[in-house]
């Protein structure tokens, strides 16, 4: 059987790994720099204590169990699509076919040291945790958070979670009855943060930061991060004592030592089946890929996954001579359950419609839901509902 070789143990490549390994078709390597699955989308919960970060993890060995592909815990270094090679750390690996999935780096801002992001490396969680104890601890202070963009690849940017963790961290302080004592400001460069999500999404956020009492600091970039606030291009000031910063995607720095076509930003250019421009062996999906569609379109877990189930169907078509294949494009949504601790909004935006609808209480228990059932469906213990 042909090898097909994964890099990236994220929703993505994980996904794909699943798919291709179902067909019994190929000998399936995913190459990760972690032995689990992150769920990004709860770790919003580690800081406020609502979730441990083990109860954010999904073991691969529990995803082998029931669809046995290889794991090598590696980091790669260089690919040579060429030579349809892949060089991590530690191994050499070849190919017949490829998949790149192991998502974006993040853009560097000046003193970016002084934050911490809820998007970053899994125990980073951990370090906001210890930061909003001490300050809880203290009985007062003043928290800052905030996202970036990219422009040039206006999709990599991650708004939502600074949303949810800002709420989250609202309601926990209230829980305490030291709300009163704290300074919340939520930050951002671009004049309407969340307009990707449509207008209903905008008119139905600054309704929450008024009726929560969060201040809103927008329209400025931002020059630098310094240990006690974020400073702007005009030289103004955001006191903080604590700051959650979310830095926009950017193209992984190896992939310029590689030999694959990239966009401005630095991500591999894929056509809509998530083929590589000019190797037709080698995918890209996820993260890691250079959207194109409209200018609303952000990168999220479930379109990394939709792409990855794709490329594992257009790899099979390949191989059995097949010509249907499944594009991304047609696809593209936002789609999230934005938490706020006591509740939550179902967001939807498409090419046609965009509707936020209001689900106080139940919200937070159906976020809860669907990370069970990501748990689940991962390990093969519960059928995959269509379109989730």
């Amino acid at each position: 059987m042909k090898q097909v070789l994964i890099l990236g143990g994220g929703f993505a490549g994980i996904q794909t790994a699943i798919e291709l390994q179902k067909s019994g078709n190929f000998n399936v390597t995913l190459v990760s720099e972690r032995d689990y699955l992150y769920l990004f989308p709860i770790s919003i919960w580690i800081p406020v204590h609502k979730k441990e970060l083990d109860d954010v993890k999904v073991p691969i060995a529990n995803i082998q169990k029931k669809y046995p592909f290889k794991l090598i815990v590696d980091k790669v270094s260089q690919i040579k699509g060429g030579e349809n090679t892949v060089i991590c750390e530690n191994h050499t690996l070849s190919f017949d076919y490829l998949v790149v999935a192991f998502g974006s780096e993040k853009m560097v801002h000046k003193g970016i040291s002084n934050t911490l992001s809820i998007c970053a490396k899994p125990e980073m969680a951990l370090e906001i945790r210890a930061k909003i104890d001490a300050l809880v601890q203290k009985g007062e202070g003043r928290i800052a958070m905030g996202f970036g963009g990219n422009p040039k690849e206006k999709s990599a940017v991650r708004g939502g979670p600074a949303f949810e963790l800002m709420f989250n961290i609202h309601n926990y302080l209230k829980s305490k009855k030291i709300r009163q004592n704290f300074e919340l400001t939520f930050f951002a460069p671009m004049d309407e943060p969340g307009a990707r999500m449509g207008k209903g999404a905008l008119v139905m956020l600054d309704k929450m930061f008024t009726k929560y009492g969060i201040n809103k600091r927008f329209g400025k970039k931002i020059k630098e991060f310094e240990s006690d606030g974020v400073v702007f291009e005009d030289d103004s000031k955001l006191e903080s004592d604590f700051t959650m910063f979310i830095a926009a995607g950017a193209g992984p720095v190896l992939l310029k030592e590689s030999d694959l076509p990239l966009s401005e930003g630095g991500f591999i250019k894929i056509d809509n089946f998530c083929q590589v421009n000019g190797y037709p062996n080698i995918f890209a999906v996820g993260d890691i890929a250079a959207f194109e569609g409209p200018e609303w379109i952000a990168k999220q877990g479930h379109i990394a996954e939709l792409m990855g189930r794709n490329a594992a169907f257009n790899i099979l078509g390949m191989e059995n001579g097949t010509p249907k294949r499944k594009g991304y494009q047609e696809h593209l949504n936002i789609l999230c359950v934005m938490d706020t601790g006591d509740g939550a909004a179902f967001v939807f935006r498409n090419g046609t419609k965009a509707f936020i609808i209001p689900m106080p209480v139940v919200g937070h228990w159906m976020k809860k839901g669907w990370g069970v059932y990501s748990k689940l469906t991962k390990v093969g213990k519960f059928p995959r509902l269509p379109g989730l």
